[in-house]
């Protein structure tokens, strides 16, 4: 039978849950976990999506993901893919690690994912020795949220904090009672957290993804004084940068797949502009020279 059509939205929140099929385990042991975590990071640079909560199980994950304009599918692909080929690696093995494709439930509200988080940090109960310690457990976001940390680099606290008013100790015990009563995700939320304001504005602002590729060139050429021509020179090594840049940047504010962008910089294979991508991110991130480039282009372009 074909496959269901996902509901999915660029502008939506995702509560993503992936499992392992039923002969493995999904993540082994820390290592693992970490591994996976490592993934979220990278394509949180390369996509500019955020997560509001996490938790790692053995044999499945829970995360709740702010696609920020970006395509969860492509997303979501790139991080299991990933995966799926370091566990085969690792386990000498072959065929699927993921059972399925991933679950994706949208968040429409406020509520909602109060308790979907509550439910989500509630997840190590299962286990033995956090049954009545899961803040305690360290491949989940609760932790973060009540010591103010962030181990992993992957968490944006600003959303959840914002609407619980977090900064408020007798919110954080709050929602702690309630993250030990959460046993599903569709409870109805019964705690009233006090406010800051009788309202709240929240934060959240989406990333427009809609920018043509002439717009990405001009903005990388003039930033690298480049001329534009010089992009579609093919084994111009003096140009690598730019056109990665370039390349980076369409992929992730074009929400362009990696066939358009040949299409557009021309006389590339699909495997130069990947590898251009990750040039670019890896400059964007980690050259100081670049270190303003993404948002100079969202605030310029």
């Amino acid at each position: 039978m074909p496959r269901t059509a996902r509901v999915k939205s660029e502008d939506s929140i995702y509560h993503i849950m992936v499992r392992s099929i039923s002969e493995i385990n999904l993540f082994n042991d820390e290592e693992d976990k970490l591994k996976y975590f490592s993934l979220i990071k990278k394509y949180i640079k390369k996509f500019q999506f955020k997560v509001y909560a996490y938790c790692l199980m053995d044999n499945h994950g829970h995360l709740i993901i702010d696609a920020n304009g970006a395509d969860i599918s492509r997303i979501m692909h790139s991080i299991n893919f990933c995966y799926a080929g370091y566990y085969n690696r690792k386990y000498q093995r072959y065929g699927h690690v993921f059972q399925d494709r991933y679950k994706s439930v949208i968040v429409d509200k406020d509520e909602y994912l109060i308790m979907l988080s509550a439910y989500i940090h509630n997840n190590p109960k299962d286990i033995k020795e956090y049954k009545y310690n899961v803040l305690n457990y360290r491949f989940s976001s609760l932790k973060e949220y009540v010591y103010k940390t962030n181990e992993f680099e992957i968490l944006d606290k600003t959303f959840l904090e914002e609407i619980l008013y977090l900064t408020n100790e007798k919110n954080i015990k709050k929602y702690l009672s309630l993250v030990y009563k959460t046993d599903t995700e569709d409870e109805e939320l019964d705690v009233e957290f006090e406010k800051k304001n009788s309202e709240y504005r929240s934060q959240r602002r989406i990333l427009v993804r809609d920018y043509t590729p002439e717009r990405v060139i001009s903005f990388v050429t003039e930033y690298t004084k480049v001329n534009k021509n010089k992009i579609y020179i093919k084994y111009n090594k003096k140009y690598t940068e730019t056109r990665a840049l370039c390349a980076f940047l369409m992929r992730c504010f074009c929400n362009f797949t990696q066939r358009q962008i040949c299409s557009v910089i021309g006389n590339l294979s699909q495997s130069r502009v990947s590898k251009l991508c990750s040039i670019g991110l890896d400059i964007a991130f980690n050259n100081e020279k670049y270190g303003n480039i993404i948002e100079e282009f969202i605030q310029i372009a």
